[in-house]
């Protein structure tokens, strides 16, 4: 009997997870095996003994067989979770945390242009991103277009490459040399797989080598040159709108294209694990002056009703402009609101020159406008955002920063080392993160700004350091003729005198003397070959059916 009832209870199943369960099973049986006190009673308790038996001895081992079956999935799903760890986005930052990054370029932006400088435009979501991040109040770029882009993609001083002296116009065989390492190539080696622009380029246009798809870009979306119509985008009465290296055939307003082909781009792209780098330079508020009538209308009250010309209603145009970019800055922020990834993307706003001068105020209390190296062309509006990574809360810094110091800070940011220079191209600018974060108040250095689109005989150079400023303008310093009659001079306590208003020269001459020996050798750094003064070239150009160059 108890050979009997062992077998029929070893038979559900036998496996380690079951052994308890068995065991029970095999002792209850055993325990079993003792002498009736009749032939009725044994056989009668026997069979009620080998009920209870089953039953129990199945309840239990149905309860192994869930428990292992729990344990399999719940091994399983741990493995799955720990393998794809190392594909997630980071929640915190770390030596390898890599946030998503874009820049947002305005054109001929003035400093009196933003609603955190002045109210004379609303611009509530360029006053969200210095809110929600920090503003750079003593931000400076160069005193026009090109310049101030090729200063942002190499970290260099534009002069060291022939890129200072004026822009690239229509008309001008020229670009940023390819041997010059981009920000979106060293991105590419540091893992972003994604690096769209999306606007105006002006970093060269008439050889394929110069366009953006050949300089590190994975997609571009905008126009190749400066001073399109916004409606129809045309320069020079050909269409130069692109998509890659294709003309394109979209229509509509210029800023609301680049704003909407940047959210798309966000969008899809915030989905994938590797970070993007999205670079947004609008060509607004530049000339030509014009925007969508409910702009316009906007800010009726600004109308001149008597002035005539071309620069007719010019505030008003200018701040409908202004206020239709910060429309498409909104939505360039909801998208990434939208990913679900604000905390890890890094936003990085500023203009590229000051103001025109056709509008008195718009860069005040600075003085000067775009074209010059006073404060007014060089200093701009400016604000960082990076949650996540230390740059919030709504401060101020006042450390003088420059667009060259982007590169070399995101460079070190996302690929650690490489923060000295690229290669053989040492950086100008400073890896400035420790700045932004707040932790660091102080950098000891010297800024130089140089404009000589006018030509040799009416150049403009400056260089700022901690305490001054001396600016020069006149003809070409590089023989180190800086004090002829045809020589103008200023020296300010730039800390103190932010504005400008207190010449000092003939108080410290041997500042000036000291000052000026350093401008002489930044404007010996002017290759032989550099771009050339604007309108050489211009009477006999052509240009391209749509802008294709083969």
């Amino acid at each position: 009997m108890k050979n009997s009832v062992s077998s029929r209870l070893r038979n559900p199943i036998v496996s380690r997870s079951g052994h308890g369960a068995l065991r029970f099973c095999e002792v209850s049986a055993m325990q079993d095996d003792r002498p009736p006190h009749s032939p009725g009673q044994a056989t009668s308790r026997l069979a009620k003994r080998q009920g209870g038996l089953q039953l129990e001895c199945r309840r239990r081992m149905l309860g192994a067989v869930q428990l292992k079956i729990m344990t399999r999935i719940f091994v399983s799903i741990f493995l799955l979770v720990f393998s794809l760890l190392p594909l997630a986005k980071p929640a915190t930052v770390g030596a390898a945390k890599k946030p998503n990054i874009v820049i947002i370029v305005a054109d001929d932006l003035g400093w009196a242009d933003v609603g955190y400088h002045s109210d004379r435009i609303p611009t509530p979501h360029l006053d969200r991103i210095a809110r929600e991040g920090v503003e750079l109040d003593h931000f400076y770029v160069f005193p026009m277009c090109s310049p101030t882009r090729a200063g942002l993609m190499t970290g260099r001083y534009p002069i060291r490459f022939g890129m200072a002296r004026a822009v690239i116009p229509p008309w001008r065989h020229f670009g940023l040399d390819p041997s010059e390492i981009m920000l979106p190539e060293a991105l590419a080696k540091a893992g972003y797989q994604r690096r769209g622009v999306f606007g105006k380029w002006h970093l060269g246009h008439n050889d394929t080598k110069w366009h953006p798809n050949s300089q590190g870009f994975t997609h571009f979306r905008g126009h190749y040159n400066g001073a399109i119509d916004y409606f129809d985008l045309t320069r020079e009465g050909e269409r130069d709108w692109h998509v890659n290296e294709r003309a394109s055939g979209e229509q509509g307003y210029s800023t609301d294209l680049i704003a909407g082909a940047a959210s798309r781009f966000i969008a899809k792209h915030a989905k994938v694990v590797a970070p993007y780098f999205c670079y947004v330079p609008f060509n607004a508020p530049h000339s030509p002056f014009q925007a969508p009538a409910k702009y316009l209308k906007k800010f009726a009250h600004l109308a001149e009703g008597k002035a005539g010309g071309k620069n007719r209603n010019l505030r008003q145009k200018v701040a409908a402009m202004v206020s239709s970019m910060d429309d498409g800055i909104g939505r360039i922020l909801r998208a990434i609101d939208d990913s679900g990834e604000a905390d890890d993307t890094l936003v990085w706003f500023f203009s590229d020159n000051g103001g025109v001068s056709a509008i008195a105020d718009n860069n005040l209390p600075l003085r000067g406008n775009k074209l010059d190296v006073w404060e007014g062309g060089v200093r701009v509006p400016a604000a960082v955002r990076w949650p996540s990574g230390g740059v919030r809360g709504g401060g101020k810094v006042s450390v003088p920063l420059s667009c060259i110091d982007v590169m070399p800070t995101l460079a070190k940011l996302t690929a650690p080392g490489s923060s000295a220079g690229l290669g053989n191209k040492p950086f100008d600018g400073r890896d400035v993160l420790d700045v932004l974060q707040a932790k660091r108040r102080r950098l000891d250095r010297e800024l130089y700004f140089y404009h000589g689109q006018a030509g040799e005989d009416r150049e403009k150079i400056a260089i700022r350091t901690a305490k001054w400023k001396l600016l020069i303008t006149g003809p070409n310093i590089v023989s180190g003729e800086w004090q002829t009659a045809k020589h103008e001079r200023f020296l300010f306590r730039i800390d103190r005198d932010p504005n400008e208003t207190t010449d000092l020269l003939s108080r410290h001459p041997e500042v000036a003397t000291r000052l000026a020996k350093k401008l002489v050798a930044h404007r010996k750094l002017q290759p032989p070959d550099g771009v050339g003064v604007y309108n050489a070239g211009r009477k006999k150009f052509k240009a391209p059916r749509d802008w294709v160059v083969k």
